[in-house]
């Protein structure tokens, strides 16, 4: 078996592993003001190489590309088309702690989605008006209310 083994490893055809791109979604918002301007853009993102599904939402100006992309050649060949593109800036606004916070509220955004921003969170103090209104009543001394 030895020398079985040792011809057999010089006829072997080894397989070249190629690096796929993980499988993932990509969302850019495009400005799409009839049927041929959805259809262009969706023809130009369906055939690039490693992409499953195309999903064109032109109410919201949203194409979702899921697949093994790249998403800045998927932006770059959006752009190709001669559209003006970016990727999706909105969130949906049940998700963030302040959607009226400063830069998040934008006009232009589908109902329900505010801007992406950084959220500004309340700093865990002993100052946070909550606590203060709460210790101005007392459960254990119901004639001890300190606003009278």
């Amino acid at each position: 078996m030895g020398a079985l083994d040792y011809i057999s490893s010089f006829c072997t055809v080894t397989e070249r592993k190629s690096k796929r791109k993980p499988l993932q979604t990509v969302e850019i918002k495009v400005k799409m003001d009839c049927d041929g301007c959805e259809r262009r853009v969706r023809n130009a993102v369906t055939n690039m190489k490693g992409v499953k599904t195309v999903e064109v939402v032109r109410k919201q100006s949203r194409v979702t590309v899921t697949g093994n992309v790249d998403p800045n050649r998927v932006l770059k060949r959006v752009k190709s088309t001669g559209k003006r593109a970016e990727f999706w800036p909105y969130i949906p606004q049940h998700v963030t702690l302040y959607p009226y916070a400063a830069g998040a509220y934008d006009k232009r955004a589908p109902a329900g989605y505010v801007r992406n921003v950084v959220q500004a969170y309340p700093a865990p103090s002993s100052n946070a008006p909550e606590e203060k209104f709460a210790s101005l009543f007392s459960d254990d001394n119901v004639h001890a209310c300190s606003i009278m």
